[in-house]
């Protein structure tokens, strides 16, 4: 894909979904999810990359394109890190910069 977006950009349409996803967890549970919890969802998906990883593999046997799906979850999960860091105020380019400048003198 020649269209990159910027983190920014990736911030902000997640964001914009994740109040769909509030409004189907008011409908349904009467409550939205917590930090805590979409914490805890995004660590089940990054196990199931874990899991599609080795299936892409060869190492885990499963049904299914794997690496579609694998590439659905790799989103999936970078999403789940944007709502996170949003909902914690923090912002996703300045820790991924702090991270990158700290990993490069290693």
């Amino acid at each position: 894909m020649d269209n990159k977006i910027t983190v920014d950009e990736v911030v902000a349409r997640s964001v914009k979904i994740r109040e769909r996803y509030h409004e189907l967890e008011r409908i349904n549970h009467h409550a939205e999810w917590t930090v805590q919890e979409d914490a805890l969802a995004f660590l089940s998906d990054a196990g199931l990359v874990g899991r599609l990883v080795m299936a892409q593999t060869g190492k885990w046997l499963h049904k299914g394109d794997a690496q579609q799906e694998l590439q659905h979850k790799l989103g999936e999960c970078v999403w789940w890190l944007a709502i996170i860091a949003n909902e914690l105020d923090m912002d996703l380019t300045a820790a991924t910069q702090y991270f990158l400048d700290k990993a490069e003198k290693i």
